[in-house]
């Protein structure tokens, strides 16, 4: 389900960590606000989404850097 899904990790806010969002058939949804990459995967987990590659090359869009980005 992972190629139906945009994942997009949105830059580092002003109030510290990365929004996380999933846009899959039409309908966007919050994952969480994530602080390091294993929240992001524990995002998706919860969302049924195992062993997903969280690199760059991956399905997740990273805005405002990569996921070695996590400070402003």
């Amino acid at each position: 389900m992972v190629d139906q899904m945009e994942i997009v990790v949105h830059p580092v806010s002003p109030k510290g960590g990365r929004k996380v969002t999933a846009h899959v058939f039409g309908v966007d949804a919050d994952l969480g606000r994530a602080f390091t990459p294993a929240d992001v995967s524990e995002f998706l987990r919860r969302a049924g989404l195992e062993d997903v590659d969280l690199s760059e090359e991956g399905p997740i869009c990273w805005e405002g850097g990569g996921p070695e980005v996590w400070t402003d």
